[in-house]
């Protein structure tokens, strides 16, 4: 009796009684069509079966409630309890090791992306978040990054001297400054106004944010690079995670699992149906680079490794390299 008493008291100290419903803040900056909308509202479905209405997740697409910049610090302070940002976005926290995803032409196919996100690196970087108050669940694919353009993008000399929105990372102004164009941090709410009045002349995406976006009506070209992989982590805010009840911990783990592997299905399909809806659209010119013309540009950024390796450190980057087997040497 005394101990489920004390059970009692420290969850009216978290703002939990034991019968009172938990609700779940999750915020995201991107469409309720995209791969991470889906899967956060396919979570939130399966967090209110799974727990028997325990648990209610609402979920705020689009930037609703905090732009790029505001949501990591809500997290902390509380104010939201999940996200799923990009990886670029751990830089800026203090924890550079997932700027390696920002590497160029790092990962050749989703198999080898995998061998990482789902794997032991994967898991030792989400640890990292932890003494930033800050707990990581997983992983979920958005899929590889294209570049668009409103002139045709086919050689290496075609982006000098253009203005390319990136996030915020080193390494992706790397990447930019490598194929001599100019590197321009942005928020991902503000780029298809960007690109329409000229503040920058191009852009790195998936495929699916780019047509959901609608940033294919104001980019005349698209060329298939799949230089560069998008992803996401989802992450809670610890404290919050740890005071939650262990069952309910394990059947929001069971609710993530399944929205993870959800997707990660749907990333690739969505990007497939995006690239044809972009193409039927008429408004942007889709081209696939040569495997000459490719190589061209893997030759140009793959040395961005060797430059930016201190930030994430050689010990992690040789690991990737072991687990997928990519030799930069062989280029």
């Amino acid at each position: 009796m005394k101990i489920k008493c004390l059970l009692a008291s420290m969850l009216l100290a978290l703002g939990l009684s034991a019968n009172a419903q938990i609700v779940i803040k999750f915020s995201h900056v991107v469409a309720t069509d995209t791969p991470k909308g889906q899967a956060s509202e396919f979570f939130a479905k399966r967090a209110g079966e799974l727990t028997k209405g325990k648990v209610k997740v609402d979920v705020y697409a689009n930037s609703q409630l905090y732009k790029d910049k505001e949501e990591m610090e809500a997290l902390q302070m509380g104010a939201v309890q999940m996200l799923a940002p990009s990886l670029a976005k751990f830089g800026p926290l203090g924890v550079k090791e997932f700027e390696v995803f920002d590497f160029p032409f790092l990962f050749d196919n989703t198999a080898d992306l995998h061998k990482i996100t789902q794997g032991p690196v994967g898991a030792s970087l989400l640890a990292k978040l932890e003494p930033k108050g800050v707990k990581g669940l997983a992983f979920w694919d958005n899929g590889f990054k294209s570049f668009s353009a409103n002139s045709p993008l086919k050689n290496v000399a075609d982006y000098k001297g253009k203005k390319f929105r990136i996030q915020s990372s080193k390494v992706l102004e790397e990447q930019i400054r490598a194929l001599g164009g100019i590197p321009q941090v942005m928020a991902f709410s503000e780029v298809y106004q960007a690109l329409q009045t000229g503040v920058v002349d191009g852009t790195e995406n998936p495929i699916s944010n780019l047509f959901s976006q609608k940033m294919h009506e104001v980019q005349k070209h698209l060329t298939l690079t799949e230089h560069g992989y998008l992803g996401y982590a989802v992450i809670v805010n610890k404290k919050f995670w740890d005071g939650l009840p262990a069952d309910v911990r394990g059947q929001l783990e069971q609710a993530m699992k399944e929205a993870t592997a959800l997707a990660n299905t749907v990333a690739k399909k969505d990007n497939d149906e995006a690239l044809e809806g972009v193409k039927k659209a008429g408004k942007t010119t889709v081209y696939t680079p040569t495997k000459e013309e490719r190589m061209a540009l893997k030759k140009v950024l793959v040395p961005v490794h060797a430059k930016m390796v201190d930030r994430v450190g050689k010990d992690l980057l040789e690991a990737i390299y072991k687990d997928t087997g990519f030799d930069p040497k062989k280029l």
